[in-house]
């Protein structure tokens, strides 16, 4: 059941409710009560003015608006392009009375052209100067299609064409549509359609395409007229001059046509990649039309994410994209698709999004109280950066004599003890390429002592357990502060059931029967005091006690249906009816008493819905019954008893008690079980900040209960419903109860799901769960997102989001980041958030190190590898690519994939001949990264043959051949010089008898020289095969005095026996030797 109690406030009410709020936040307007505006200086404030840009009608006069107001009233003049206007000394020009509005008047002749420029309005005080914007004035311009000659245009059918309109420029640019000379509109399709610019672009020309001529028209806005362009005439040559109307819709129209078909190009924009400027709040248009055969389809794409779909329109048969309220999120890079069986091909557009000046702080008018302290910020952003310059009653500040008080900080002006003195308009100029702002705002020193705005008693009536708010809209300088006080007695009213906004109004949650009585609110400055008075009346709520009930009844009897109703005494009380829910119209058959209709002769159309409406001028309840007509061979109507079970009625009366700071308690009235008993009630509840017009379940209670105590959640203002259950199912909901608005307080719990995730290889988002309302336990609910690298000393970053998510830009490839999210309201700050770990974009991985390829036999080849130096991101896997080879013969690619943790590979060989290419690269999610290559070992017959080819030719053997020949070089050579050595001192052959002292030779201490010492070393000769052949003569070193008996004499020479044994074989051994003996050889070349 609905209960309302509502007041509707006066109007002025709100008004000075506004002005009130606006003077605590230090931007306020004088109150227009005309006493405080005849008492208060005021300097000058424009309060309307022209567009910047004004095009005005050639054929009109010329009117450029300006007005202000202020007190005294301010007085106006203009400069033109700079320069001071004298409107005197222009007759036609004149300037409205009380306003500063010029109007240039054309009835008696002058060129309109003559007076444009760029205009600006002063509107001056003795307070101050305030400025408008620089109005450029334009006429509006519809110039005259110039003449031309157009040749037919020729064109092959299944060609693409454009037919160009280039209308000539009008101001402001005119709107072009394409007809025929007859004034017929130009049927336009995926196929024929108009460019953005105006031309008319075929994408593939037919025949039917020459049944009619094109002309562009021109529709200018100020003139009203249209202008035609001489018209196109189209010759299309064919191969199938039969023009076959069926064959328009014909699936391979152009086969049958004998058009060959193509793939499709770009008309407009050409080339592969265009750029386009846009600017802030504008609308971005991007148009892509293409030719091909067949007609080609256009599709748009975002690089890197998806179209706004909340603001993305697709226009022109798909071919244009429109972009509203462009912002800087919607930078990037864009693309078109063209599309037919034939192929695709696309055009990339890149767009960049600059911005003119746009307000984050604009001044706002500063009233101050002598001695206090103010400041006027005056912030813009725009793509440039815009500049701020700022100006004093129209002049540079710079210029103007210097004000201790007063101290420029850029974007600020700050105020120190201000002063009368200090009364002045300042202007702010924030500008950059792409345009300007310009914002007046007064600084007002005011001495006036507390006054109230509203009149005076006033009476307050609410109902029981409803929320009320009283107002005291109050008026001084410096502001003043305001307490309410209840029945002239006691403490502040603040806390608890009292709640005083900054306005200074005084809300109470839920009005009770002791809140009835006089308030009174006082407004306190250092200049005084002032006050006022409300009485509030408090009304017992109206109830429908007995409800009407659902009834089914035979047609031609009388029915009676109840509406007993309970209501305040003091309140007028009116109750109505509304069948299915429109007034009911009370006939002849009908009678309306205060607690009852009753229906005469009831009829099949009176059946429905029958609303009873209890209403008073501040609540209203509802109760509303269904009523069935039987026909008369309808069962009676005492077989109702005999029904089956149903569903059970709605619960009624939902009441709201024993209100708390976190809970309630609901009461209510079940509805008729239907024969089935209720086993369970559901309470649901809505709320009207996040989810308005949403019910959640809050509770469930047993069937056997009515009143139940609910828990609640701060800063919530909830409506209850309440379902009932039985066995059959569930009633329908009963009608809402009375709101309830429960106290904000700090959160108590922070969002959950919080996750760090990169969609870029340099970038985090950042994601969460909103908190819902039931959480957010304050208004203004927002999130602390703070984040840094881990493992760092580095300081938090943090940034404060109202969404559920945040992009961290610029980081390093797949870091590990602790992330924290904080939720916070207007009344503090959550607990401590847990910290999260994430992880900025992934890449490509770096290749596997350590590629190892082994064939321990014919049959098998292993494969092992370490994992990447530099993953970049979580390894998913690996991809192993391998071919076979037999010389220039390449067999049928393999691919396998493998776990991360896998880094070994056994191979069973198809062939034992062929040899394998193995590539293998590492996989994350971006895809696989660089690839490491191996071929498999040669078998063994093969390297065994090229090792046999190849050894000659490798540097190592001929290096070691080299030495070998050297120092078998050497070794000659120093055997050469020991025998030649050796015939200063000629051994005599050992005989069997020794040399004995007769020998003449002896006595001169010297010994014989013959050719029998040149004879090589018995036992010791060399064939000419090579071989060493042995001698039957036993010689050895020993023989020749390595034994003891050997001696050196002083000069070191050899002395001692030297035996030789010699059989009788001698004489041949020798001759054999001295031939082939490689001693004797290489002495004999000395």
């Amino acid at each position: 059941m609905l209960r309302m109690a509502r007041q509707q406030p006066p109007p002025w009410v709100h008004a000075a409710v506004l002005l009130c709020l606006l003077c605590l936040s230090g931007a306020i307007e004088i109150p227009m009560d005309p006493s405080i505006q005849n008492e208060l200086s005021q300097p000058p404030t424009i309060t309307k003015q022209s567009v910047k840009d004004h095009i005005v009608d050639p054929r009109d006069n010329i009117l450029i608006e300006c007005e202000a107001k202020g007190n005294p009233a301010p007085s106006f003049h203009w400069t033109r392009n700079s320069r001071y206007f004298n409107i005197a000394k222009d007759p036609r020009v004149s300037m409205r009375r009380r306003s500063g509005t010029l109007v240039i008047d054309f009835r008696s002749g002058g060129r309109p052209e003559e007076y444009e420029g760029e205009y600006q309005c002063f509107a001056r005080n003795k307070y101050g100067t305030a400025l408008s914007n620089r109005i450029r004035l334009q006429v509006s311009k519809s110039p005259l299609w110039p003449k031309e000659n157009l040749d037919p245009v020729v064109v092959q059918e299944g060609a693409p064409l454009t037919l160009q309109c280039n209308p000539p420029p009008g101001l402001p640019s005119p709107v072009i549509f394409w007809m025929s000379s007859s004034m017929e509109p130009i049927t336009q399709d995926k196929r024929v359609s108009q460019g953005h610019n105006g031309d008319l672009y075929f994408s593939n020309v037919m025949l039917q395409d020459m049944q009619t001529d094109y002309s562009c028209n021109a529709r200018f806005h100020f003139t009203h007229t249209i202008q035609q362009k001489n018209a196109f005439t189209l010759k299309v040559l064919t191969n199938n001059p039969y023009n076959d109307s069926s064959l328009r819709n014909h699936p391979d129209m152009y086969s049958a046509r004998g058009v060959a078909e193509r793939t499709p190009s770009f008309m407009y924009p050409q080339g592969t990649a265009s750029s386009q400027m846009v600017l802030r709040g504008m609308d971005l248009l991007l148009e892509c039309i293409a030719s091909g055969v067949p007609t080609p389809d256009i599709a748009w794409y975002k690089k890197g994410g998806d179209l706004p779909s909340d603001k993305a329109k697709f226009e022109n048969f798909n071919k244009a994209l429109r972009i509203t309220n462009v912002s800087e999120e919607d930078s990037g890079e864009y693309f078109c698709l063209a599309s037919n069986k034939m192929g695709s091909t696309r055009h990339t557009i890149s767009v960049r999004v600059k911005a003119a000046p746009y307000w984050l702080d604009e001044p706002k008018n500063l009233i101050l109280a002598p001695g206090e302290d103010g400041r006027l910020v005056c912030r813009a952003n725009g793509n440039p950066k815009p500049t701020v310059q700022w100006m004093i009653n129209g002049e540079p500040l710079q210029s103007a004599p210097p004000n201790p008080n007063r101290e420029v900080a850029g974007d600020t002006i700050i105020f120190r003890d201000t002063q009368i003195s200090s009364r002045a308009v300042y202007q702010c100029n924030t500008s950059n390429e792409h345009g300007y702002l310009l914002a007046n705002a007064f600084v007002s020193v005011l001495d006036v002592p507390p006054r109230m705005l509203s009149p005076r008693n006033q009476l307050i009536r609410v109902i029981l357990y409803n929320r009320t708010r009283l107002d005291c809209p109050f008026f001084g300088s410096p502001i003043p502060t305001l307490r309410w006080f209840k029945n002239g007695q006691g403490s502040n009213l603040d806390g608890g059931n009292y709640h005083v906004y900054e306005n200074g109004s005084l809300e109470i949650k839920m009005i009770r029967k002791e809140d009835q009585g006089i308030y009174t609110c006082v407004a306190t400055n250092i200049l005084g005091k002032a006050e006022n008075q409300v009485r509030l009346e408090v009304k017992d709520p109206t109830r429908i006690f007995r409800m009407p009930e659902d009834q089914v009844v035979k047609r031609g009897t009388t029915v009676q249906l109840e509406c007993r109703v309970k209501h305040d005494p003091s309140l007028k009380l009116t109750v109505s009816w509304l069948k299915d829910d429109e007034p009911l119209y009370i006939g002849n058959r009908m009678k309306k008493e205060d607690d009852s209709l009753t229906i005469f002769g009831v009829a099949e159309r009176d059946q429905g819905s029958y609303t009873c409406v209890a209403s008073t001028e501040l609540d209203q309840d509802l109760a509303k019954a269904y009523l069935t007509v039987l026909a008369d061979q309808a069962t009676p109507t005492n077989h109702l008893a005999a029904l089956p079970k149903g569903r059970p009625d709605r619960p009624r009366d939902l009441e709201l008690t024993d209100l708390a700071e976190r809970s309630v308690r609901l009461t209510w009235i079940p509805g008729d079980d239907n024969n089935s008993p209720i086993t369970d009630y559901v309470v649901q509840f809505e709320e009207d900040q996040f989810q308005p017009g949403v019910w959640h379940d809050h509770s469930k209670f047993p069937g056997s209960v009515n009143s139940a105590v609910l828990q609640l959640s701060p800063y919530v203002n909830y409506q209850f419903r309440v379902i009932a259950i039985n066995e059959v199912g569930s009633s329908h909901p009963s009608l809402p109860s009375e709101r309830y608005r429960t106290s904000g307080a700090p959160p108590e719990s922070n969002p959950a799901d919080v996750k760090g995730e990169g969609t870029r290889k340099n970038n985090m988002e950042i994601t969460w769960t909103p908190m819902n309302a039931t959480s957010a336990f304050g208004p203004n609910l927002r999130y602390i997102v703070k984040w840094r690298r881990r493992e760092t000393r580095e300081s938090w970053n943090n940034v404060t989001v109202w969404g559920s998510r945040y992009v961290v830009g610029q980081t390093p490839v797949y870091v590990p980041y602790e992330i924290r999210v904080q939720a916070e309201n207007d009344f503090g700050k959550g607990p401590e958030p847990d910290t999260v770990i994430g992880y900025s974009g992934e890449d490509l991985p770096s290749a596997p190190r350590r590629f190892r390829v082994r064939q321990p036999n014919l049959e098998t080849i292993n494969l092992e590898w370490d994992h990447p130096e530099h993953p970049n991101g979580i390894l998913i896997g690996y991809t192993l690519k391998y071919v076979a080879f037999n010389g220039t013969k390449l067999g049928k690619q393999i691919v396998e994939n493998f776990s991360p943790n896998q880094t070994k590979f056994t191979m069973q060989r198809a062939d034992p001949v062929s040899r394998y290419r193995f590539t293998l690269s590492a996989r994350t999610q971006v895809g696989s990264g660089e690839a490491v290559t191996e071929e498999s070992p040669a078998p063994p017959n093969e390297a065994y043959t090229n090792n046999q080819a190849d050894i000659a030719t490798q540097g190592w053997f001929i290096g070691l051949m080299c030495a070998i020949a050297l120092l078998v070089l050497i070794l000659l050579i120093v055997c050469f010089i020991k025998r030649s050595r050796g015939g200063k001192y000629p051994v005599r052959e050992k005989k069997d008898v020794p040399l004995g002292p007769e020998d003449p030779k002896e006595e001169d201490g010297s010994f014989d020289y013959s050719d029998e010492d040149n004879k090589p070393l018995q036992g010791s000769q060399t064939s000419l095969d090579g071989t060493i052949k042995q001698q039957e003569s036993d010689d050895s070193l020993v023989d020749y005095g390595e034994g003891g008996e050997g001696q050196f004499n002083e000069d070191g020479s050899f002395i001692g026996q030297y035996t030789v044994k010699k059989d009788k074989e001698e004489t041949e051994g020798n001759e054999s030797s001295e031939a082939t003996s490689p001693v004797n050889a290489i002495y004999s070349l000395a």
